[in-house]
């Protein structure tokens, strides 16, 4: 039996305002889903801290916390990082932005806009690399009532703009956090 709208269905239930949480945009085939991914930084008690994650390939989120740790001078070799995925298993780099956003944002314990959408894959300089489909993921989120959206700025050159929605490029994972701060809800 056909799905109608399967990004509604993987974002019902969704809380919102809460810290570590953001919404991806994916394409499966020919077709764009909305995901929310969250994240959780805490403090251990372990020697080692545990890196778990659902939904997403655990040592690509090891990846991106090292990019982090590099870029910002974050630390999280004292935390634990849980990262998961509604039900879905995404195996597209394109959800980079939003993990290292899910990941920002529970580590700052600030909320984000929960009419933000995220996209973009990130380089081990911190560079965040196009995605395709670019347009047909923020039409998506906008039909699903989404206000913003941060896409690689390389996308913006082709952009051609969709009425109701913002759309604000970035470059590298260092632009994120003002790309959003603007939009944080505490």
């Amino acid at each position: 039996m056909e799905v109608s709208n399967p990004s509604e269905m993987f974002l019902t239930g969704r809380i919102g305002q809460s810290a570590g949480s953001v919404v991806v945009s994916s394409v499966e085939g020919s077709r764009p889903l909305l995901v929310e991914l969250q994240a959780l930084v805490a403090e251990t008690t372990y020697p080692m801290p545990k890196r778990m994650a659902k939904g997403v390939e655990t040592n690509r989120v090891a990846l991106l916390l090292a990019v982090m740790e590099n870029g910002w001078g974050c630390i999280f070799r004292s935390r634990c990082v849980c990262e998961c995925c509604g039900g879905i298993r995404i195996e597209e780099p394109t959800v980079d932005v939003g993990i290292v956003c899910a990941v920002l944002s529970s580590f700052r314990e600030m909320a984000l806009d929960p009419r933000l959408v995220v996209m973009g894959e990130v380089g081990l300089g911190g560079e965040v690399r196009p995605v395709q489909h670019a347009e047909l993921r923020i039409r998506e989120a906008m039909k699903l009532g989404f206000t913003r959206g941060i896409i690689p700025e390389s996308n913006m050159e082709q952009w051609k703009g969709v009425a109701g929605i913002e759309v604000v490029g970035i470059r590298e994972i260092g632009d994120i956090w003002e790309a959003v701060g603007a939009h944080v809800i505490s």
